[in-house]
């Protein structure tokens, strides 16, 4: 990762501290204009499920560190683009959602950035806008002639999210090489309708945000500029938000607060320091303390982590809760109530249940689970992959309690 500049504004200088700092298109004018006036900035985020995940985190985190430095943060919801589908990276391309299957995404997922920022009419206010807004109202002949001509068609070919479509032989449709002029045109949409002059994300856009940045230049003759993030993965190069049961969701009914809390618990040992500065607003001199920690020592780290986070995504009383359901599962043994739970019809296989509670994504995942003792029934040692739970298996509280490795527990309820 690239070396972070030494930055005088306030956004900037605790932005690289915190070890978010990628990369900037003109490094020096933005910390230039960020000391002498209040900078509008957007994120986009496409509507694609119904609920953003952990890797969206680090981009929200940016946008209320804006906030917080006294500039005004933009979301950006992507129901315009997200009809056409962001080909980075992507060796397929990404299925195409209804009308209706956005829309729901949409309002879906406009709840997780509540916690995070403050919305109205102030002068650092956050907003929220939908690029449909404009996108939607393109006459298609008429874009070209006026947005169209400013693209190199040869410097498109050049793009690494391009170039590693095309060298991999993998398809790429013309729908999806459009992609890449809708988030410039967007950047200079927002500028004329906002003063919008900053656009931020992971490293994996930089190509598309420099586009918007050349047409800003050539249509607006504005100076726009692009900050990106590091593409985040664990230390043992697992992607970041993924587990075994799939992406850890931040709307709460999609992932409860407690599995949020517990993902942040389970970060291992290396990660926690960089996690504690990315995803809290401890302050830094703490979080030098805490990953100094050695041992038993460095889970109390862990369980603050996973306080502080959980605090932002889904409120202090709410972590404060997950804490404690995790407190008595942990340390008295019990189904303590708050742990999550599902409903199933006994009798039922074991590995249909470890499936359907999220522990294991596939049966054959769940069988690996158990021959390497990592299934518990009760607080038990599963050990027969054919074992067939039934209402006997129910303890005082009328449930079921399936635990995978030391950590995880769910409540299984009989239907």
């Amino acid at each position: 990762m690239p070396a972070a500049p030494q930055f005088q504004s306030d956004f900037l200088r605790n932005f690289a501290a915190r070890g978010a700092y990628y990369q900037c298109s003109a490094d020096a004018d933005l910390d230039a204009l960020m000391q002498k006036e209040r900078v509008t900035a957007y994120i986009g985020f496409d509507a694609t499920a119904p609920s953003l995940h952990v890797g969206h985190a680090l981009q929200i985190m940016t946008l209320r560190r804006l906030q917080q430095a006294g500039h005004k943060p933009i979301v950006l919801i992507g129901g315009g683009t997200t009809k056409v589908g962001d080909p980075s990276f992507r060796n397929e391309a990404r299925p195409l959602l209804s009308e209706e299957q956005i829309d729901a995404n949409k309002a879906s997922i406009r709840r997780a950035f509540e916690k995070f920022l403050t919305f109205g009419d102030g002068p650092s206010d956050a907003i929220m806008v939908d690029n449909a807004e404009w996108l939607d109202k393109l006459e298609y002949v008429s874009f070209l002639r006026e947005i169209g001509r400013h693209f190199s068609i040869n410097r498109m070919l050049t793009m690494d999210s391009v170039k590693a479509k095309i060298d991999n032989d993998l398809p790429f449709s013309f729908l999806e090489f459009n992609y890449s002029i809708m988030q410039a045109y967007d950047f200079v949409e927002l500028y004329r309708r906002y003063g919008c002059r900053l656009q931020s994300s992971g490293s994996d856009q930089w190509g598309n945000i420099v586009s918007g940045i050349d047409l800003g230049r050539r249509v607006e003759n504005q100076q726009f500029f692009a900050l990106t993030t590091p593409l985040l993965t664990t230390s043992s190069g697992a992607k970041m938000g993924k587990t075994a049961a799939g992406a850890v969701w931040l709307n709460p009914d999609m992932c409860s607060p407690y599995d949020y809390w517990q993902f942040w618990r389970n970060t291992e040992d290396s990660d926690v320091g960089r996690f504690l500065r990315l995803f809290t607003e401890l302050p830094l001199d703490e979080i030098a303390r805490l990953e100094s920690l050695q041992g038993a020592e460095l889970n109390d780290a862990k369980k603050i982590l996973a306080n502080a986070a959980t605090a932002l995504a889904h409120g202090s009383d709410t972590a404060g809760a997950a804490a404690e359901t995790a407190r008595r599962a942990f340390e008295e043994g019990a189904s303590a109530e708050g742990l999550p739970t599902i409903t199933a019809t006994l009798p039922d296989g074991i590995l249909n249940l470890a499936v359907a509670a999220g522990l294991a994504s596939s049966n054959s995942e769940a069988r690996k689970l158990i021959a390497n003792n990592g299934l518990k029934l009760n607080d038990a040692t599963v050990s027969d992959p054919k074992l067939t739970v039934d209402a006997s298996a129910l303890n005082g509280d009328g449930v079921l309690k399936l635990t995978s490795g030391k950590k995880k527990h769910v409540l299984v309820k009989p239907a």
